[in-house]
């Protein structure tokens, strides 16, 4: 193999091993001022976007024992990859998608389990973590706070009444 291509090769396996997902995406329409904006909105979840060719992808993501994502791998690809919360990387996509009409997403690999463009659509419309850890806490403590009330009330019902003077 010739060292450009070991060098594309090794290249593309170190984006791959910066996170457990990658999101595929065919970036035709887009242009370098868009995929500017686009890096630094997902710089907010130190994620990053990368050109890469396919040969090269489909070559290290066998190498990492990574699903087949040879269907996915015609036309121009891009690679989004980094960060730890991935929910929100799809949202920034959905949002530049719906904004710019740009930047198709072809599939994800979550956890090295294949995951298809709907459901990533899926995912970015989660809340996101911050709010599921509340709405959590929140039913913790709602259910914490009935089940004291309902004590409280037997409590008070099982007193008896003071006699009267």
């Amino acid at each position: 193999m010739r060292a450009e291509k070991q060098y594309l090769i090794a290249e593309v396996d170190t984006h791959l091993k910066k996170s457990d997902y990658v999101i595929l995406a065919n970036f035709t329409k887009v242009t370098v001022a868009d995929t500017a904006d686009l890096r630094k909105l997902l710089a907010k979840e130190n994620a990053e976007f990368h050109v890469v060719k396919n040969s090269s992808l489909r070559v290290a993501a066998k190498a990492l024992g990574l699903p087949d994502v040879e269907a996915a791998l015609t036309g121009p690809t891009a690679v989004i990859v980094g960060g730890r919360n991935s929910a929100g990387v799809a949202k920034i996509l959905k949002k530049f998608f719906e904004d710019k009409q740009k930047l198709d997403i072809k599939l994800g690999v979550l956890d090295r389990k294949l995951v298809s463009r709907d459901d990533l659509l899926k995912i970015a419309e989660l809340p996101s973590f911050d709010a599921l850890r509340a709405q959590f806490l929140g039913l913790l403590t709602s259910n914490a706070a009935a089940f004291v009330r309902v004590l409280d009330a037997k409590v008070k019902k099982e007193q008896p009444a003071a006699p009267a003077a």
